[in-house]
């Protein structure tokens, strides 16, 4: 089994190197300082109290890798579009490409039955061009759940979980699925095959589209925004909006809004993703996580005021950083 992981930063790293330790045939797209490190001593895991040191085959040149089984697609989402050309190395005839990245991605539409089969979200995928490169039939959903940072350059330091949540656009058992769950399931990572991936996508995507997009308007912790009424509220407003547009869509989900800003609330004082983006003068995903679900209600006739208001203000916010 050849897996390639295109992204090697913090859960691209963490995911090698579990695997590369396991014996598994892994190689790493990485660039800057953080593979110049990896090149030099290996990739670093800190976990458990433990460290772990790895030799890892990595590379920023995908020719160098050849086709693989599996390409682990671990860019945030915006990253994905301007580069998938450099993919194409790695694409054999089979080659499945597992999308573990946050927000809806631009295969969602694949495989999935009613009026809106085979659409393209410009959000997702401005021009189709993800679609028409890589090919949606080579799609693998996958849901991360870890948390982990780059501590320096070739030393990643894992924080908490292990869930990798699997599924197939049809919710299909296909062998490939299976293969790819039991070689995580293999290394101690928790890789369920899902039936409805897109219920577990929309559940982790009630909190980014809310939480995210509000701590950059406010500057505020999870811990901050769930404890202040108006911003609780308003995050409120934003997660029952998206419900309305999934259940649109077929999405089932297993806990109501309350229960879902609750699980944000016990996390405390901790800054999003985009938030830390934002401080460190990155780019965010905005349009995956924010725009698609905008964009997706007027798809499916759900009004999403208040999504619409917090897009129009972030992407201003983020238009005065640039």
């Amino acid at each position: 089994m050849k897996i390639c992981i295109y992204g090697a930063g913090a859960i691209g790293g963490y995911l090698g190197a579990e695997l590369a330790q396991a014996g598994y045939d892994v190689i790493l797209i990485a660039r800057g300082p953080h593979l110049e490190a990896m090149r030099r001593n290996g990739l670093t895991l800190l976990i458990g109290g433990e460290k772990k040191s790895v030799k890892v085959a990595c590379t920023d040149d995908p020719a160098e890798a050849g086709p693989q089984d599996y390409v682990i697609i671990t860019l945030k989402s915006h990253s994905l579009s301007p580069i998938v050309d450099k993919v194409l190395p790695l694409l054999g005839p089979d080659t499945a490409v597992v999308t573990a990245q946050n927000g809806i991605l631009w295969w969602y539409f694949h495989k999935l039955e009613g009026p809106w089969e085979g659409r393209q979200l410009e959000n997702a995928d401005p021009g189709g061009r993800i679609w028409n490169t890589i090919g949606p039939q080579r799609a693998i959903g996958c849901v991360v759940y870890p948390s982990c940072e780059i501590v320096e350059p070739g030393v990643v330091r894992h924080l908490h979980g292990n869930r990798f949540m699997l599924g197939e656009p049809d919710g299909a058992k296909s062998d490939r699925v299976v293969a790819l769950g039991k070689a995580l399931k293999s290394v101690g990572l928790k890789a369920p095959v899902r039936p409805r991936i897109r219920d577990d996508i929309w559940l982790k995507l009630l909190g980014n589209v809310s939480f995210n997009p509000v701590s950059v308007l406010t500057l505020a912790t999870l811990e901050q925004i769930t404890g202040h009424e108006g911003t609780r509220a308003v995050v409120r407003d934003i997660m029952v909006e998206s419900r309305d547009v999934a259940a649109k869509l077929g999405v089932k989900f297993s806990v109501d809004v309350e229960t879902r800003i609750g699980w944000a609330a016990d996390v405390g004082a901790h800054k999003t993703s985009m938030l830390q983006d934002l401080e460190q003068g990155r780019p965010m995903e905005i349009d995956a996580l924010v725009g698609a679900v905008s964009e997706m209600g007027r798809l499916v006739g759900v009004a999403t005021p208040t999504i619409d208001v917090v897009l129009n203000l972030v992407r201003l916010r983020v238009g005065s950083r640039d």
